[in-house]
């Protein structure tokens, strides 16, 4: 079986995601778990940068429109989070649309909304 590439920096940023979802629980809007996080992530020294901005290219073109993750980590890891009922197909569209434009690998989608932390790990 293939090595998990990036696999011990998104154990930490997922152990950190479940801290404040144990802590938190859910019910609270998208930017309260976004807050907490990025505390964790201080709290863990763990290298991230809050709703970078990204820009789009279109045949070797930048356009107007940018878009913005919630968190890239260790410069290479896409961190997008939702607090809703569940994860649906558009979430991971626009995850991997982050992971496109940003050109990494490795992107992360949580859902702090579930009664449980459901995250996903996508590649690009």
């Amino acid at each position: 079986m293939p090595e998990l590439i990036y696999k011990d920096e998104s154990y930490q940023i997922i152990g950190c995601a479940m801290r404040v979802h144990a802590e938190l629980g859910c019910g609270f809007l998208e930017a309260v778990y976004q807050e907490a996080l990025e505390v964790m992530f201080q709290v863990e020294s763990l290298p991230y940068k809050r709703e970078p901005i990204l820009k789009i290219q279109f045949l070797g073109k930048p356009l107007n429109k940018e878009y913005s993750p919630d968190f890239i980590c260790y410069d290479k890891i896409v961190l997008e989070l939702k607090a809703q009922n569940e994860l649906v197909g558009i979430n991971r569209a626009q995850t991997l649309n982050y992971l496109k434009a940003a050109r990494m690998k490795v992107g992360l989608l949580f859902n702090f909304g579930a009664t449980h932390l459901q995250y996903e790990r996508l590649v690009f």
